[in-house]
């Protein structure tokens, strides 16, 4: 049973958000790219991993995109599977070409077809988040769990090497069809050794209890001040900034697209990148309407909450 689902991360979504409101020519903007389709091509291999795991039987406990604090250091793992008698870390890794495991010198590689990039190598970093993992369940007062884990190469044309031992590497990486035979396996394993049965579902409501939306600054990451962040709505149907509100109604000067919606987006980027609220005079600063009745209007069909204390609008 999956009991936390995937959603786009907040990291991307803010990328999402800021890229189109800076201008061309700011000059940290093509890392930022850069950034944001290798965050995309993350989150499409995550979502190939998950629907596999979707076949995994009910009794067994799932989330996606988990984010706990032990030891007061928050970690990140791509997905947990509960079993009866298991935990299990799932770590996705989405690349295409052939990617090469180097037991000797803890080295991973991926080569294009042109030329081949190290990256962090993902044994390591699955061991550092097994021992995050049972040092949190030791906090909740778990011992004695069995901690696994797994890691998915979502893309099944992706060709896995080995340079060192084989048989290592293939017990615990895989592409990520395979992934719930393994961990079925594994848990049978287990339940003939006599391992006791979890409480897999308490377990799991713990930890999404204590589940974090992972997160971090992107403004200051890439040194974006309020003054780049440049105002207005987005049309919808060309992505010009700066549409036109006339008769409850905006309209694009470039290609004459009209909606009656498109400021939702805008005030969604707001709360995004520069406050978790916003007030009428910042709201109509930012979707460049200068009638304070429309924008409080706008607010008030909004999704948005009045906060009467702060005068200002935030979410439910």
């Amino acid at each position: 049973m999956i009991i936390r689902r995937r959603t786009k991360p907040l990291p991307l979504q803010k990328l999402d958000a800021v890229i189109p409101r800076l201008s061309p020519q700011f000059k940290r903007l093509p890392e930022m790219q850069l950034d944001a389709a290798n965050r995309y091509k993350g989150y499409i291999g995550e979502q190939k991993v998950d629907y596999h795991l979707e076949l995994l039987p009910g009794n067994f406990t799932i989330l996606h995109d988990v984010c706990l604090a032990a030891n007061n250091k928050s970690f990140q793992i791509d997905s947990i599977v509960i079993s009866p008698h298991a935990i299990f870390i799932i770590e996705v890794k989405n690349y295409d070409g052939t990617v090469t495991f180097d037991t000797t010198f803890k080295q991973f590689t991926r080569n294009n077809g042109d030329k081949d990039t190290g990256y962090r190598y993902p044994i390591t970093q699955a061991e550092s988040s097994k021992l995050k993992l049972t040092n949190w369940l030791h906090e909740q007062n778990y011992h004695d769990i069995p901690v696994h884990y797994l890691i998915a190469v979502s893309d099944p044309s992706t060709i896995i090497k080995v340079n060192g031992d084989k048989q290592a590497i293939a017990e615990v990486v895989m592409h990520g069809e395979y992934i719930p035979m393994k961990v079925m396996e594994i848990d049978e394993k287990f339940a003939r050794s006599g391992q006791p049965r979890l409480e897999s579902r308490r377990i799991g409501e713990a930890m999404l209890w204590e589940c974090q939306e992972f997160d971090f600054e992107i403004v200051g990451r890439y040194g974006i001040t309020n003054k780049d962040i440049l105002t207005g709505v987005h049309c919808p149907e060309c992505g010009r900034l700066g549409m036109e509100r006339r008769r409850k109604t905006w309209h694009c000067t470039k290609c004459g697209k009209a909606t009656k919606y498109a400021h939702i987006r805008a005030i969604k980027d707001y709360l995004l990148l520069i406050n978790s609220s916003i007030s009428n005079k910042e709201c109509r600063r930012f979707l460049r309407l200068p009638s304070r009745s429309i924008v409080t209007r706008i607010l008030q069909k909004s999704e948005l909450v009045y906060q009467k204390k702060h005068k200002s609008w935030e979410k439910a």
